[in-house]
């Protein structure tokens, strides 16, 4: 990857797994209930929370029982101009 970017993938996977934590916990699920609403075992559910590490598929599943799978999608849609931080000392000189 050549473009220039602040945020990494370490970052989102934080960040996911703090939006998890944090829903969860919204709803008052334990990581039991929540096992048996999503049907992703509650020790991958703690092991996603302390350690980002999920399959995408169980990932699909959690968010699912959290939120609308529909605005996840949303993200793999075109969208209207976005401000966009800018991605290459190109970018950034153009203004």
């Amino acid at each position: 990857m050549n473009e220039l970017s602040l945020l990494s993938a370490t970052d989102v996977q934080t960040s996911m797994c703090e939006w998890l934590i944090s829903n969860r916990k919204a709803l008052k699920l334990s990581r039991e209930k929540l096992a048996s609403r999503s049907t992703v075992p509650a020790a991958t559910i703690k092991k996603f929370e302390t350690t980002g590490q999920i399959s995408f598929r169980q990932f699909l599943m959690l968010w699912q029982s959290l939120d609308d799978l529909a605005r996840l999608n949303a993200l793999t849609k075109p969208s209207a101009k976005i401000n966009k931080p800018p991605r290459s000392i190109d970018e950034v000189l153009k203004g």
